[in-house]
């Protein structure tokens, strides 16, 4: 089984920026969620890849992943998975031997900016570059499928206000 272990964190700046090494857009669709699963389809740059994860005890999950024909991967996205459906730009940034995942939502979320890092084990020391904010593994409020339907709410709210 692959475990995947990751943090996530606010942004506290754009340093990061300047720091970046490469950038990649993304296209993610949700095919199945339940409160401890995931099987998501994603578009890379190069690649298209299926992916498994569950709820493996606190912040670690195990995670499936394998690539996929581009074709297949448009065909999932296209048609089955319905509004849950994210574009970002993946931007990567070396610090201090971690690479950091810095997420610059678009579309629906846009105006997230979240960082992720992964590691090998939970009691890993990371040391925490400036632009760093608070961190949020774990919180619901910051799952994706969780800012989908509150950015949802937020807009129909404005549609309907007078």
């Amino acid at each position: 089984m692959a475990i995947e272990i990751e943090r996530k964190f606010l942004l506290a700046g754009d340093g990061w920026r300047k720091l970046a090494v490469r950038q990649e857009r993304l296209r993610d669709g949700l095919l199945a969620a339940t409160a401890d699963r995931k099987v998501r389809v994603r578009i890379y740059d190069a690649k298209a890849t299926l992916t498994v994860k569950a709820k493996a005890g606190g912040i670690h999950n195990a995670e499936y992943e394998y690539e996929i024909p581009r074709a297949d991967a448009e065909e999932l996205l296209a048609q089955h998975c319905d509004d849950n459906l994210l574009t970002k730009i993946r931007h990567y940034v070396p610090y201090k031997g971690f690479m950091w995942e810095i997420d610059v939502y678009e579309g629906l979320l846009a105006g997230v900016v979240l960082a992720e890092v992964e590691i090998p084990r939970d009691d890993t020391d990371v040391p925490l570059p400036p632009w760093i904010g608070a961190e949020v593994t774990g919180q619901p409020d910051y799952k994706k499928i969780n800012l989908q339907m509150a950015r949802r709410a937020e807009l129909a709210a404005a549609k309907a206000a007078p």
